[in-house]
């Protein structure tokens, strides 16, 4: 089993953000696909074989307690001892987050694995709630030349796309599900 995440923030006033590129790229990924929400994980889920798809509805800084309590019920969180939850546990084939970066100009996309939150605030409660760093991270960029010269940071991941992003973000998107979705759907 493979959980992909996709954090955001839920919320119309959201919805086009920077901040919610990862919810827009599975959104692209699955197409029309019947989001469920899910109560006890405070997310919307789509299952498909072997994948489940996951927006969490926490807000960004809390999004690790839905990401805790998806692989808690799925029992895919390694434990030491009956309940203690090991730490380092090493989820790279078994979870995948997708998020925004603004370390990465905008188009530009990489993979990680094993590393640090880097200051985003979504990761860092992954890493609090899940005691490990070593899961798979897609992370999206967002940086333009706006936010070197204008607006700090997190006014900055709120904003929407222009124009010019929106048109890009279809075959960014593409790019990304033919390098790495596949090989999730195949694992």
């Amino acid at each position: 089993m493979r959980i992909v995440v996709g954090l955001g923030n839920p919320g119309e006033q959201y919805k086009n953000t920077r901040h919610n590129v990862a919810w827009l790229a599975i959104d692209n990924f699955l197409g029309d696909v019947p989001w469920r929400l899910d109560k006890k994980f405070n997310s919307f889920i789509y299952e498909s074989g072997n994948v489940i798809f996951v927006k969490p509805l926490t807000f960004m800084n809390n999004s690790g307690m839905a990401v805790q309590k998806i692989l808690n019920f799925y029992k895919l969180l390694p434990k030491n001892f009956g309940l203690i939850k090991r730490k380092d546990a090493d989820l790279n084939g078994i979870l995948t987050v997708i998020h925004d970066d603004l370390d990465l100009d905008f188009g530009v996309y990489k993979v990680a694995t094993d590393s640090g939150s880097a200051g985003h605030n979504g990761v860092k409660s992954i890493i609090n709630y899940l005691k490990t760093q070593k899961f798979t991270r897609w992370r999206i960029g967002i940086k333009n030349g706006l936010l070197k010269n204008h607006l700090p940071p997190d006014k900055f991941v709120l904003t929407a796309f222009n124009q010019e992003e929106k048109n890009r973000l279809p075959q960014i998107f593409s790019e990304l599900k033919n390098k790495y979705l596949t090989d999730i759907k195949s694992s």
